[in-house]
């Protein structure tokens, strides 16, 4: 449960951020506040855009998604929820493999990065690590069981 909580925590401060990078991407914001690296390059790059939409659009997406799925799991009902412990693991390795494509480019495609970008892909691998910690609390007590 604990793990969830984090899991949502975390999550919340990814949707601030993505919407701040959304922001600015769509023109409503007219300068990022960047104190190291070359926010703005990255941002104005042909790479953030995908599909259509950019990619800072898509974060604020996956972040709600985990949001959801993470306060779904805290509720009585889905506390002990293999499902949504599968969903959160299986979404967050999505996550940190998306961004993990997106760090590359910014490191060997575009050479600058984005101070923003990187707080968002260590945030993401935190939430992948304590989804598979959540996954391993559900499955604990049947494991535990099982050995008696």
């Amino acid at each position: 449960m604990k793990t969830r909580m984090g899991i949502a925590l975390l999550a919340m401060g990814g949707v601030v951020l993505a919407i701040y990078l959304s922001l600015y991407k769509l023109g409503m914001i007219s300068e990022l506040t960047c104190a190291v690296g070359s926010c703005e390059t990255v941002q104005l790059s042909k790479w953030a855009t995908f599909l259509g939409l950019p990619v800072a659009v898509w974060g604020v997406g996956a972040y709600l998604a985990v949001l959801v799925l993470a306060l779904i799991g805290l509720q009585p009902a889905f506390v002990d929820s293999h499902l949504i412990s599968w969903l959160l693991v299986g979404l967050n390795a999505w996550n940190v493999l998306f961004s993990a494509w997106l760090t590359y480019l910014e490191l060997y495609v575009i050479n600058a990065i984005c101070m923003w970008c990187v707080v968002s892909a260590v945030l993401m691998m935190i939430i992948f690590l304590l989804s598979v910690l959540d996954l391993r609390a559900v499955y604990g007590p049947r494991l535990a069981q099982d050995d008696s």
